[in-house]
């Protein structure tokens, strides 16, 4: 067995586990690779394990990573992967991420959501999009405060190529268990408050290898998984 398949086995199985104690359905918790820094070999590895969905933080290395991988896989294979845009987006790589993504979880800004709606090619479906909220107010870190989140949703409603799915966060990293589930649950009780304003949204996007158990139990629907799957990453 790869090391790859390995990982994503024994991440496998902690989903399994913490939507077990949460009361829920493993079925319901997206597994979201994240593959930044690791090659295409390590990807397809994943593919052959039944990983499906990848996420990439980095526009030109995930763009360049899913030409490379796209050109080793047949159908059905090539048109069941997906792949993530999760990191910070740049306003003048809005066009290769909306060329080449299948989901955005990391808009914050009004300005990249209307870049990437014009730069979404017309002849594919709507790229998914989640709202980046900054949950623990750290300067150093992406999203919007809490209190700004339902203006950028309300914004986002309507605009072409768009479909605003969820919210994304990423907590401060924190040992205690009690400190991981706070900082999900002000995620998870913002989505509650904008689907009571009508919203249709239905993804929280939160948990990663060292806090994914809190955030399923705390209600996320993708956790998005790199170092226990891969390993430890390459200095870029």
């Amino acid at each position: 067995m790869s090391t790859v398949n390995s990982g994503l086995q024994a991440v496998r199985a902690r989903i399994a586990a913490a939507a077990a104690a949460a009361g829920r359905s493993p079925d319901d918790i997206a597994l979201i690779a994240v593959s930044k820094t690791f090659p295409a070999e390590a990807v397809l590895e994943a593919v052959a394990a039944g990983q499906l969905a990848f996420g990439e933080n980095h526009a030109q290395e995930g763009v360049d990573k899913i030409v490379r991988v796209r050109a080793r896989l047949q159908e059905p294979l090539l048109r069941a992967v997906r792949w993530h845009f999760i990191g910070p987006i740049q306003s003048n790589k809005t066009r290769p991420i909306a060329e080449h993504f299948d989901w955005v979880h990391s808009v914050d800004r009004i300005k990249v959501a209307e870049r990437l709606s014009r730069a979404r090619p017309p002849e594919m479906p709507p790229l998914q999009v989640c709202i980046q909220v900054n949950v623990s107010g750290e300067e150093s870190k992406g999203g919007v405060a809490p209190r700004e989140a339902a203006v950028l949703a309300a914004a986002l409603q309507g605009l072409p190529g768009l479909r605003l799915r969820g919210l994304m966060t990423i907590p401060h990293p924190t040992a205690d268990p009690a400190e991981q589930r706070a900082q999900c649950r002000i995620l998870r009780e913002l989505l509650d408050d904008l689907v009571q304003r009508g919203l249709a949204l239905d993804t929280l996007s939160m948990g990663m290898s060292d806090d994914l158990e809190a955030a399923i139990a705390e209600g996320a629907t993708m956790v998005r998984v790199g170092r226990a799957i891969f390993g430890e990453r390459a200095r870029r």
